[in-house]
C-alpha cells in the first residue's frame, strides 16, 4: 500500500426517513418549535470514506492537528494530512501479544502516549520513528490522558494527568530529550488518587484538566468512570512538581463527592468536552454513561470557594433512544459540537441538537466496513472521525448553525437568536417582531417600541398598537427609531413621521405646561428631548421643504419659544429678528443679527434698529469690519439724519470716522455724507482734521471739492473754504476770502504755489494792499 488519506472517496450515504419520537422528519407546522431540517439541500453532515485499506484490523485513531495515527496489532500508521506523501509506518513491539491498545495524542500533536495491552506505555515524539518506554507507567493500563494545553513545548509534555483501567490518577512529566541524571522519560511520575475507594474497581473513562483564568492556582480536575462523575477542584503548585498533589490530598480525608448514575448494559463510557478555542477553556462537556447522555455548559467566569462546588451549568441527561422510538442500548462513542451530540452506534451515526434535544441527522452504517470501534474529534481543527475495524470515515459539518437561530428563538431567547440570524435578513425580521411582540406582551411598551422599530412589520399597524395602549411615549420611541432608520431617499414617509412627532411632542408641552411648576422638569425634560429632535440632521433635511407647514403647526399650539427655536436652527434669521423687532425687543434682534453672517440682514434691519438703539447698532456694525458695504448703510443714517436726532448723528459720524480712518473707504459718497454731518453738526474742529487728514492733492482726496465748497460756503465756514480753494488750486480765491478773516492764513495760501513766483508776487502784493488798506500800517 503506498500511502494513507492521500484521496478521499467522495460518496454520501444517509439513512434519512426513518421515523422517531424525537421527530427526524416531521410535517408539523414551525409554529410548534420544530425545525423542518430538510429544508437546506446540503446536509448538515456528510459522511466521508477515506481510500484507505488496513494491512491488519485497526486498533484505535487519534487525530490531532491534522496528524492522523492509526493503531494496528503491532505496529502504528502516522501521517500529516497537510503533507499526505509522507507516511510514517512505526513498529511497536515484536511481540505478537504486545498489540496497541489506545493511542493518545496531545492537542499539537507533538506527543503521542502509546498502550498496550501487555499493560506497557510508549512514549513517541512528533520527529520521532522510534517509540520509546516509559517504564513508571508498566503495569498499567492507561484508559485516558489530560493534557498540559498551555504549557507544553516540543521537547516535554509538562505536567499531564493519566487515569488508568484500575481507577488511578497519576502525574508525570515526559521529557524526550536524553539528560544524563534522567534514568527514562518521565521527570518524575507520582500516583495521586484512587477514585474507587475500595468500591468496586472501575476504569477513568474520561479526565480533563484546566486553570480558572481568574485564579494563578485554582484547577479543576474532571473525572468519569462508566458510573461517577467527579470534579476536584483545589490549589495546585506552581512551584514543585508534582502540581497536583496539594489538590488531591485535601481529598484523602474528605472524599469527594460525585454524580452517580448507573452503568447496566453499558460496555464503555467517554467523557468529551467542546472546546472554542483549542488553548482556551471548555464550554460544554457531554459524558456518555449508562440512562443517557449527561451533558451541560462549563462555568470558568468565576473561581469556586470550596472543594464541593461544581462548575457544570444546566447539566441533564439525553436519553438514548432508537429509531421506533423505544429504549435503545448505549452507543459505542460520542463526540461534542458547539450545538450538537454526535452519537456513534454499532450501525449508525446521530447528531442531536442540544438546543431541542431532537435527533436532526442519521446515518445507517454498512456492515461490509466491518466493526464500528470509535470516533474522535480533531481538537485543532474541528474534524471528526469515524473507525472501524476495517474502514475510516471523515463527517465534514456544513452549517451546524444553520437552524440555531430558530431553537433560540422558540425558546425564547432571543440575544441569541439574532446574533445566529445576523446573516441573514428575512430571519433577523423574524426574531426582531417575535422579540418585539414578547415586550408587548408583557407591556414592556419602550423597548418594544424600539425593536417593532427595527423590523419591517406594518407602520400603522404598530402604531395602531400603541395609540390602542394610549401609550403615547412608546410611540414617540418608535416614531424616532423609525425615524433614524429610515433611508433618506424616503422623504415624504419622512416628512410625515416628522410632522407627526412635532404634533406629538406640542401636545406633551402643552399639557405639562398648563400643570405649573410642580412638572417643570418633566417640562425641561420633554422640551430638551424635542429640541434634540429637531436638530438631528435627518429631521432638519425635511424641515428644508417643509418648514412653512412646521411653522404653521408650532404656532397653531402659541408655542412661540419653540417657534423661535426652530426657526434659529433652520438659520431663519429674518424670521426671528422680524418677531423680535415685532414685539419690541431690539436687543433680541440685534443679537440674532450678529449671531447670522448675511450682511443683506443688516441693510434690512438696520433702519428700525438705528431708530431704537442707535449706538448698540453701530458697535454690531463695526464688529463687521469689512463684512458690510458702508453704502448700503447709508440709507439707515439718512433717514434719521433728517429727523435731526443728535444721538443718531453722532453714531453716524462715528461709523463713518470708523470707515475713513480705519477701515480706509475712499468711496466718495462716504466722505462726501461725512463731510456734510460735519457741516451740519458745525463742528469746525473735526471738520477741520478731516480736511487736513485728507491733505490737498487734489487727485488724492476722497470727496467732491466743488461739493464741499459749496456746502462750506452755504453755512459760512470760511476756514474749510480756504482750506478747499487751495486744494483747487485757487490760490487767489483763498487768499481773498482768508483775507476776510485772518491775515495769518491769507500769507500760508500765498506760499503755496511756490513754483509760480509771478503768482506769489501777486498774492503778496494783494495781501499787502489790503493790510494798507485795513490796517493803514505800511510796516506791517
Amino acid at each position: 500500500m503506498a500511502s494513507i488519506l492521500e484521496q478521499y472517496e467522495h460518496e454520501q450515504q444517509t439513512g434519512g426517513g426513518l421515523p422517531s419520537s424525537r421527530q427526524i422528519l416531521s410535517d408539523e407546522p414551525i409554529a410548534t418549535g420544530y425545525v423542518d431540517f430538510r429544508s437546506d439541500d446540503v446536509q448538515m453532515f456528510r459522511r466521508e470514506k477515506i481510500n484507505f485499506r488496513p494491512p491488519s484490523s485497526i486498533m484505535d485513531l487519534s487525530v490531532s492537528n491534522s496528524t492522523v495515527i492509526i493503531a494496528l496489532n503491532s505496529s502504528v500508521m502516522r501521517l500529516n494530512l497537510m503533507n499526505t506523501e509522507e507516511l510514517d509506518k512505526i513498529e511497536v513491539s515484536k511481540k505478537p501479544e504486545d498489540t496497541v491498545y489506545k493511542i493518545f495524542q496531545d492537542p499539537t500533536a507533538r506527543h503521542a502516549i502509546i498502550c498496550l495491552r501487555s499493560y506497557e506505555s510508549l512514549y513517541l515524539a512528533r520527529n520521532s520513528k522510534k517509540p520509546k518506554p516509559i517504564p513508571k507507567l508498566k503495569g498499567h493500563l492507561i484508559e485516558a490522558v489530560a493534557w498540559n494545553k498551555t504549557r507544553l513545548n516540543e521537547t516535554t509534555t509538562q505536567a499531564i494527568l493519566i487515569g488508568t483501567s484500575k481507577g488511578l490518577i497519576f502525574e508525570t512529566d515526559l521529557d524526550n530529550e536524553e539528560k544524563f541524571f534522567q534514568a527514562g522519560l518521565e521527570k518524575y511520575c507520582r500516583q495521586l488518587h484512587n477514585v474507587n475507594s475500595g468500591e468496586e474497581d472501575e476504569p477513568i473513562t474520561g479526565i480533563m484538566f484546566d486553570k480558572f483564568p481568574r485564579s494563578d492556582r485554582t484547577f479543576i480536575v474532571m473525572v468519569t468512570t462508566q458510573s461517577r462523575l467527579f470534579q476536584f477542584i483545589g490549589e495546585a503548585s506552581l512551584s514543585e512538581p508534582p502540581l497536583f498533589v496539594p489538590l488531591f490530598s485535601q481529598f484523602e480525608t474528605n472524599p469527594a463527592s460525585f454524580l452517580e448514575l448507573p452503568s447496566d448494559k453499558l460496555e464503555w463510557s467517554q467523557l468529551v468536552f467542546y472546546y472554542a478555542k483549542a488553548r482556551g477553556t471548555p464550554s460544554s462537556f457531554a459524558w456518555l454513561s449508562g440512562p443517557g447522555v449527561y451533558c451541560g455548559g462549563l462555568n470558568f467566569d468565576s473561581t469556586p470557594q470550596d472543594s464541593d462546588s461544581s462548575i457544570t451549568l444546566q447539566a441533564r441527561l439525553l436519553p438514548y433512544v432508537s429509531a421506533d422510538g423505544q429504549s435503545s442500548s448505549p452507543p459505542i462513542a460520542l463526540a461534542l459540537t458547539q450545538f450538537h451530540v454526535l452519537l456513534l452506534y454499532k450501525d449508525r451515526f446521530e447528531a442531536v441538537c442540544l438546543l431541542n434535544d431532537q435527533v436532526v441527522f442519521q446515518d445507517l452504517l454498512p456492515e461490509r466496513h466491518g466493526q464500528m470501534l470509535g470516533m474522535v474529534t480533531d481538537p485543532v481543527k474541528k474534524t471528526i472521525w469515524v473507525f472501524s475495524t476495517g474502514a475510516i470515515f471523515e463527517y465534514h459539518v456544513n452549517k451546524e448553525t444553520r437552524h440555531v437561530w430558530k431553537l433560540y428563538l422558540d425558546k425564547g431567547m432571543f440575544e441569541e437568536a439574532e446574533e445566529y440570524a445576523r446573516d441573514n435578513p428575512v430571519h433577523t425580521d423574524e426574531v426582531l417582531r417575535r422579540k418585539a411582540e414578547n415586550f408587548f406582551n408583557n407591556k414592556q411598551y419602550r423597548p418594544a417600541a424600539a425593536t417593532f422599530a427595527l423590523t419591517q412589520a406594518s407602520f400603522e399597524e404598530v402604531a395602531l398598537k400603541f395609540i390602542q395602549v394610549s401609550e403615547q411615549d412608546s410611540l414617540k420611541v418608535f416614531l424616532v427609531k423609525k425615524l433614524n432608520n429610515m433611508d433618506n431617499k424616503d422623504k415624504s414617509q419622512i416628512t410625515m413621521i416628522t410632522m407627526w412627532l412635532i404634533e406629538l411632542y406640542l401636545n406633551e408641552l402643552g399639557e405639562l405646561r398648563d400643570v405649573g411648576e410642580e412638572k417643570r422638569q418633566d417640562f425641561e425634560r420633554v422640551q430638551d428631548d424635542f429640541r434634540k429632535l429637531l436638530a438631528t440632521n435627518k429631521v432638519k433635511t425635511s424641515l428644508d421643504e417643509s418648514r412653512r407647514t412646521a411653522y404653521e403647526l408650532i404656532a397653531s399650539h402659541g408655542d412661540v419659544e419653540n417657534l423661535i427655536f426652530l426657526a434659529m436652527l433652520m438659520k431663519d434669521f429674518e424670521r426671528v429678528i422680524h418677531h423680535h423687532i415685532q414685539h419690541d425687543d431690539y436687543r433680541a434682534a440685534l443679537e440674532v443679527l450678529k449671531k447670522q453672517n448675511e450682511p443683506d440682514l443688516y441693510y434690512k434691519f438696520s433702519p428700525v434698529l438705528m431708530q431704537h438703539i442707535p449706538e448698540d447698532t453701530v458697535n454690531a456694525w463695526i464688529e463687521q469690519m469689512k463684512r458690510l458695504d458702508p453704502r448700503k448703510l447709508i440709507p439707515a443714517l439718512v433717514y434719521y439724519e433728517q429727523k435731526e436726532d443728535k444721538a443718531l448723528i453722532e453714531q453716524a459720524v462715528r461709523y463713518l470716522d470708523f470707515c475713513v480712518e480705519i477701515l480706509g473707504v475712499r468711496d466718495q459718497a462716504i466722505h462726501n455724507y461725512l463731510l456734510s454731518l460735519y457741516v451740519k453738526q458745525l463742528d469746525d474742529v473735526s471738520l477741520m482734521r478731516y480736511l487736513q487728514l485728507q491733505g490737498q492733492d487734489r487727485d488724492e482726496v476722497s470727496y467732491d471739492l466743488e461739493y464741499a465748497l459749496r456746502l462750506c460756503s452755504e453755512h459760512d465756514l470760511k476756514p474749510a473754504c480756504v482750506h478747499i480753494y487751495s486744494t483747487m488750486g485757487l490760490y487767489e480765491e483763498a487768499v481773498d476770502l482768508a483775507l476776510l478773516f485772518d491775515v495769518e492764513l491769507a500769507k500760508i495760501q500765498a506760499s503755496k504755489p511756490d513754483d509760480d513766483e509771478a503768482l506769489q508776487k501777486k498774492l503778496w502784493l494783494r495781501i499787502a494792499r489790503h493790510v494798507v488798506e485795513k490796517q493803514e500800517d505800511v510796516k506791517k
